[in-house]
């Protein structure tokens, strides 16, 4: 297969996963993006400019996540390898439970769709794929693909990775609550028990279900739908404070749960009525639950109002390049 474009340009956004009961299977996409234009060189060698997010952190060589995950996809359909030089404008933050490394996989894959002669190749279905098999869990890379909120799982037998996608009530707000600390998945993971007792996994699958109602359907069911037994309790070792402040905003009421591994906490808020305040940001019954958990003192934590974002993963051939196969 040719390359069909020389020059790309996407846009992935932030997501959350777990949603409190949902674990390695919901998530949903943020209002929150990052974006990248990826121009294909007649020359080896990679070049990586990165702006905001993980900007002097990330490599900015052939180590970057989106070049191996542009490369993967490109293998993956028999299309050449080529020279690379990267723009990324870094939203999402890194290391905070918000997918920073699922979109720049899905980044990286989309972008390689938009590049080849013929994207059809590559439909949502072989991205997902792809970036499971990067990832390792698909709860991420589904909404980053899809947008909304989605339930994600891999097929008995055949290993298929499958996923769905729940349109999300107008009325859930979500709020990002992210802290200056960072934490890797791998430590989140490693204080998880290898078993859990039937009746917390009885409870699980009880408010996984009700949870799916709540976004979908009945905001008012958001405080016990995301009830959880399963992970969050276990890593309160290794992120007492966002656990500490998401006991807060429960005790007020508020839907509040860990963003995928943390320590980042998400706020499912459900919108109030009246005009927005004069940012534009509805107003939600997170709002003075917040204020009262953080009493005007942030101490290095960000309070980000976001939307759901319902498109997910968009990419663009750039210019008239665009339409010059080359390779």
């Amino acid at each position: 297969m040719r390359l069909g474009a020389d020059q790309v340009r996407v846009r992935v956004p932030a997501t959350s996963a777990n949603l409190g009961p949902g674990f390695d299977a919901l998530g949903v996409a943020l209002g929150l993006h990052d974006e990248l234009e990826v121009r294909a060189l007649g020359t080896a060698g990679v070049t990586v400019e990165v702006t905001g997010e993980g900007a002097g952190e990330v490599p900015d060589d052939e180590s970057h996540l989106v070049v191996q995950a542009l490369r993967a996809a490109l293998d993956h359909v028999g299309a050449p390898q080529t020279g690379l030089h990267l723009v990324c404008r870094n939203r999402i933050p890194h290391g905070r439970g918000l997918g920073s490394s699922a979109a720049a996989v899905v980044a990286g894959i989309v972008a390689a769709r938009e590049l080849v002669a013929e994207p059809e190749a590559l439909p949502d279905e072989t991205v997902l794929a792809l970036a499971t098999a990067m990832e390792g869990h698909p709860d991420n890379a589904a909404p980053a693909i899809l947008g909304g909120a989605t339930v994600a799982w891999t097929e008995t037998g055949t290993g298929t990775v499958r996923a769905s996608r729940i349109a999300v009530h107008p009325d859930v707000v979500p709020v990002a609550v992210v802290p200056s600390v960072q934490l890797s998945t791998k430590a989140a993971r490693g204080v998880l028990p290898r078993t859990v007792p039937h009746v917390d996994a009885a409870f699980q699958a009880g408010r996984a279900a009700l949870l799916v109602q709540a976004l979908g359907s009945d905001p008012s069911l958001l405080l016990a739908g995301t009830e959880d037994r399963l992970h969050q309790e276990y890593r309160r070792s290794v992120m007492h404070d966002s656990m500490a402040l998401v006991d807060a905003l429960r005790a007020r009421g508020v839907a509040a749960v860990v963003s995928g591994a943390g320590p980042t906490v998400l706020a499912l808020a459900r919108r109030l009525g009246g005009a927005p305040g004069a940012d534009g940001v509805p107003r939600t019954d997170a709002d003075a639950a917040l204020e009262a958990a953080f009493g005007g003192a942030m101490g290095g934590w960000r309070i980000l109002p976001l939307t759901v974002d319902t498109l997910g993963a968009t990419g663009e051939r750039v210019g008239a390049a665009a339409r010059r196969p080359i390779g």
